[in-house]
């Protein structure tokens, strides 16, 4: 589901940044400023329990592989398995939201910059 709103909100910041100085009101894009703030807080969030999910589960298949190698149980065997099926999809999608926020981020500076004209390009 967050690829859909991360994919319509990063095509809908791009068209909106793609225009030139002057195109775009001064006062619609500090309502897009405030707008994109809350998106962007919205995907933070999400990108942090992403991240503590992912790494929850980087540490049991860490800690499944040496229990294995300890106790030779098949259990364990199959458990680091399916961890580790797990693992790497939830890798591709922290990485996949991790670069849709910081593009994000990137949106949010030009949208500041044709909010404010006279402001010097700092990045």
């Amino acid at each position: 589901m967050y690829k859909n709103r991360l994919r319509v909100a990063l095509q809908y910041y791009e068209e909106l940044t793609g225009q030139k100085a002057g195109e775009l009101p001064s006062v619609v894009a500090e309502e897009e400023l405030e707008r994109l703030k809350v998106q962007i807080g919205f995907f933070q969030h999400e990108r942090l329990i992403h991240l503590i999910v992912t790494v929850l589960f980087g540490l049991a298949t860490v800690i499944t592989v040496p229990a294995y190698l300890i106790t030779h149980e098949i259990a364990l065997l199959v458990l680091t398995g399916l961890f580790i099926v797990l693992l790497v999809p939830y890798i591709v999608h922290y990485f996949n939201l991790e670069n849709g926020v910081q593009q994000l981020y990137l949106y949010y500076n030009k949208l500041e910059l044709l909010a404010n004209p006279g402001y010097k390009k700092i990045y």
